[in-house]
């Protein structure tokens, strides 16, 4: 198995080489790639040394069976062919390519199957707050069909990269000894803050990061159900979290509920309000698992149930799942 990581100085790709070795994941061969600022790098996976190479347009995909693609959408759109064209198949982490009819998007815990029809040879992997929704909601579909989402996320740092997570880091340092707060990855300082817009407004004033909820939560559970969501960028360093509400064609109890998310592939239940026990940023980054708590009713709504989730953005959000779709793709015999 050969492999390529696109991206592989950043923060995700950087994830990419953590997950690959935590899964023992099949490699005989590796390639790394980035931009001229990060050619020539050097990182250690499996106890060898291998050099970034800078991403160019000529044949150095020949025979790469899977590259993870993590170096944004310009650099996705720009370089798709040459990554392809000789089979490869690549799995993309950025948005250029996850609303295309002929790119499956793809969470495998929802839709595994859809990365075996890929006309492209691209498979795109979701938004991280949408990623770690369905992968809640699936199992509650099964129960009921949904007809409505409303969600709220707490968007941790690490959402804009490497750099933004030391940025916060430098802010908070920074406001404790009483200087000026360095402003360049958000728009206001985010230490002590929160930030109501993720990525730019548009014409029906969501956001793009918004808008991708409702369009993606569609594509990825074959569904009519509308999600409507206010995403905000909270001042934690690693991990998003979420409040879900949901409408479903008829009452799912609290208990139900927890039975399907106990059942379920990739969630992890902490749920004992008596105790204090719920999800967190502070204790779910790192972990594969989506994390739910909260379990309720919702009282504004007769077939209304609510709940709370946390997960890696890092992880599960973005290098994790692209991960689990490289695993399924050679569980079937598809690469």
């Amino acid at each position: 198995m050969k492999v390529a990581i696109v991206g592989a100085s950043g923060a995700v790709g950087q994830e990419f080489l953590r997950v690959l070795d935590e899964r023992n994941f099949p490699i005989d061969e590796l390639l790394l790639f980035g931009s001229e600022r990060s050619a020539g790098r050097t990182y250690t996976f499996r106890g060898k040394e291998y050099a970034v190479r800078l991403l160019q347009h000529n044949d150095d995909f020949r025979g790469v069976d899977i590259a993870f693609v993590s170096a944004g959408g310009s650099t996705s759109k720009e370089f798709a062919q040459t990554i392809t064209k000789h089979g490869t198949v690549m799995i993309d982490n950025s948005s250029a390519f996850r609303m295309d009819a002929d790119v499956p998007l793809v969470v495998p815990e929802c839709n595994a199957e859809d990365a075996l029809n890929r006309p492209r040879g691209i498979i795109a992997n979701p938004n991280c707050t949408t990623i770690m929704m369905v992968v809640c909601l699936q199992p509650l579909e099964r129960i009921s069909h949904i007809k409505r989402i409303h969600v709220a996320s707490y968007q941790a740092a690490s959402g804009a990269g490497a750099a933004a997570m030391a940025e916060l880091e430098q802010q908070y340092r920074e406001v404790l000894d009483g200087k000026p707060a360095t402003v360049n990855k958000f728009a206001y300082q985010l230490a002590y803050n929160v930030i109501p817009q993720i990525d730019v407004f548009t014409d029906n004033g969501y956001t793009k990061e918004e808008m991708k909820m409702f369009n993606e939560t569609r594509k990825i559970m074959h569904t009519d159900a509308a999600c409507s969501a206010m995403c905000v960028r909270v001042p934690s360093l690693r991990s998003h979290s979420e409040a879900v509400w949901i409408e479903t064609e008829r009452p799912i109890t609290p208990e139900e509920a927890r039975c399907a998310f106990e059942a379920a592939p990739g969630v992890t239940v902490i749920d004992d309000p008596a105790t204090k026990q719920y999800p967190m940023p502070l204790f779910t980054a790192g972990k594969d698992d989506v994390f739910v708590g909260r379990i309720r009713r919702d009282i504004a709504s007769d077939n209304g149930l609510t709940f709370w989730l946390c997960g890696d953005q890092i992880k599960k959000g973005a290098a994790l799942n692209a991960v689990q779709i490289a695993e399924y793709l050679i569980s079937v015999g598809n690469v």
